[in-house]
C-alpha cells in the first residue's frame, strides 16, 4: 500500500504533503530526512486510536508527476487499515467479526485494526470472513 505525497521545495528545507489524506503532512531540511519523515507521518496518521470509527480509503493510484513520491505503509499499518476498510465495506460491527472469527473477547479482533503483525494462522481466518482481503496491498 503507498499512498502519494506532493513535494514542495521551501525557503529553507522542504515540505511534502499527501494528497489521499487531508493534514497528513511534514518538513525536512534535506530530502533524505523528508523521506523518513513522510514514512513516520504516514504511519502514524494511519495508525487512528482503538476507538475511532474513522475509515481511510486506498491509495488513488491516478497521482503523477515530478514532485510526487509514493511513500510504502508499513504492513503492520496496513493491514489494521485494509480490515477496518473492509468490515465497515461489509456493514460489519466489530463484534459481528470478533465472534465469526472465534474470538471470546472483542479486544481480541480490535487489536488487528491496530498496528499488528498477525499470525498466518489468524491471516486464513480473516480470509474466510473476507474472501476480498486485497493481500498483495501489504507488501
Amino acid at each position: 500500500m503507498k499512498y502519494h505525497f506532493q513535494i514542495n521545495k521551501e525557503e529553507r528545507g522542504y515540505s511534502a504533503k499527501c494528497l489521499e489524506l487531508d493534514g497528513c503532512i511534514t518538513e525536512g531540511d534535506t530530502l533524505e530526512e523528508l523521506e523518513i519523515n513522510m514514512s513516520n507521518v504516514l504511519n502514524l496518521y494511519l495508525d487512528e486510536p482503538q476507538n475511532s470509527s474513522r475509515v481511510f480509503d486506498y491509495p488513488n493510484d491516478n497521482y503523477k508527476g515530478d514532485s510526487i513520491v509514493e511513500v510504502r505503509v508499513l504492513p503492520e499499518v496496513a493491514f489494521g487499515v485494509i480490515l477496518k476498510h473492509l468490515r465497515n465495506k461489509h456493514n460489519m460491527t466489530q463484534q459481528e467479526v470478533a465472534n465469526k472469527l472465534g474470538f471470546k473477547r472483542i479486544y481480541g479482533y480490535q487489536r488487528y485494526e491496530r498496528k499488528s503483525n498477525p499470525k498466518i494462522s489468524t491471516v486464513g481466518q480473516i480470509l474466510k470472513v473476507f474472501p476480498d482481503f486485497p493481500l498483495e496491498l501489504l507488501f
